[in-house]
């Protein structure tokens, strides 16, 4: 039995000898062969800076449609959510009573200029008896001087002239009286009009109509009964702010020409329309730290929408030929960022890099990386600077070492 049991022991002690053996070979190949990373190159690419923020539509302009006279609506021109043109007709009021008072307008506007035509008349008829009157008192004032007729005859013929005199200054009160009468009734005329020209609504603007207030036949009040909104969406806002430390910025771009702004919904981020900033305000909100801003889009595919929520995107200018990285290259340490830099020989360094803005997946490195170096994307937390490891793409194939195929 101890001869087995001996046999036993150095079977097993060969046994464990052979495994520990293979172990540290199959270790030192492993570290040969290197640690698999993802890696991926440093490019370069037009990259603009931009502000990224969420906004609200608003609509250009919003009107609420009431009428300008009392009546009974009678008649309803679109239907709701329709898009009406300036001049587009919207609702109808009954006309007749203004009708009338258009037709009694017109009547007394008649008379009146009937009584200025009368004037008129009496005052030239006047005027030829004056001119008739003053020219026999000179007559008869000659004759007098000169004996042939008595004084009471000349002074007759003087007092008649100076009588028509008063006339024609009565006739020509009277017209200019007549006058005033038939201008008050043209005024009246005009008014009549106007008044009749409210009983249909018009549209002021172009815009989509918004819920019905009213439905035929309900009584509307002057100034006061709502009709309907329109809002004005093409061309339309989009409202946002951005943070305070971004005026400067913001200010010395603009100085240079529009800024483009894109606006997206939040839920399609491939539908895009494009503006231009049309407003900065003129006091920084203290409560929020940020500066309220507006860009204007023509919204022509109508992707707008007044109360929507957009991302918006202000674009300040476009860095050319900036290098850039995968978002996961970057990594955070208790000395800042950095990123693994794959060397020739395959082994990585761990160099620290200054970012700047961060367009889709990529970043930008503002310094401590040059073009065409190569990065670890993945696989970092295997990694330690000086090991050597095993590039993959981004479908995981490993890239040859061109130095061993030369």
């Amino acid at each position: 039995m101890n001869n087995i049991a001996g046999i036993g022991l150095v079977l097993l002690g060969s046994f464990a000898t052979a495994c520990s053996s293979k172990e540290p070979a199959a270790a030192s190949a492993r570290r040969s062969d290197g640690v698999p990373v993802s890696v991926a190159l440093v490019g370069k690419r037009d990259v603009p800076l931009e502000i990224q923020v969420i906004g609200n539509v608003e609509a250009y302009a919003t009107i609420l449609v009431k009428a300008r006279v009392n009546g009974q609506l009678i008649a309803v021109h679109f239907r709701e959510g329709d898009y009406v043109g300036k001049g587009d007709r919207l609702f109808g009021l009954d006309p007749r009573p203004f009708e009338a008072q258009l037709n009694q307008a017109e009547a007394n506007l008649a008379r009146d200029e009937a009584q200025l035509n009368l004037a008129q008349a009496n005052l030239n008829r006047d005027l030829a008896q004056q001119k008739y009157a003053q020219e026999q008192s000179d007559r008869f004032a000659r004759l007098f001087q000169d004996g042939i007729i008595s004084k009471d005859q000349a002074e007759q013929t003087r007092t008649s002239a100076d009588t028509i005199s008063h006339v024609v200054i009565a006739d020509q009160a009277a017209v200019r009286s007549a006058e005033a009468a038939a201008g008050a009734g043209r005024a009246a005329v005009s008014n009549a009009k106007v008044q009749l020209s409210y009983t249909t609504i018009s549209s002021p603007i172009d815009g989509r109509t918004g819920n019905l207030a009213l439905n035929e036949g309900n009584l509307v009040t002057a100034n006061t009964t709502d009709l309907v909104t329109i809002n004005q969406v093409k061309p339309i806002y989009v409202t946002f702010s951005a943070p305070e430390a971004n005026l400067l910025s913001i200010k010395r771009y603009m100085a240079q020409g529009k800024l483009p702004v894109e606006a997206s919904p939040q839920e399609s981020s491939a539908a895009k329309d494009t503006g231009y900033l049309s407003f900065v305000d003129n006091t920084v909100d203290t409560t929020t730290g940020t500066i309220k801003l507006k860009g204007t889009f023509t919204n022509e595919a109508n992707l707008l929408w007044p109360g929507q929520f957009v991302r918006v995107a202000l674009r300040l200018t476009t860095h050319t030929n900036a290098l850039v990285v995968p978002n996961q290259a970057v990594q955070a340490g208790q000395e800042g960022v950095y990123v693994y830099v794959v060397k020739p020989d395959r082994s990585v360094e761990s160099r620290p890099v200054v970012t700047g803005s961060r367009v889709d997946q990529d970043v930008v490195i503002q310094s401590g990386l040059q073009a065409g170096e190569t990065v670890v994307t993945e696989g970092h937390l295997r990694l330690a600077p000086g090991m050597r490891v095993q590039p993959r793409d981004e479908k995981g194939a490993v890239l040859k070492d061109k130095k061993k195929e030369s």
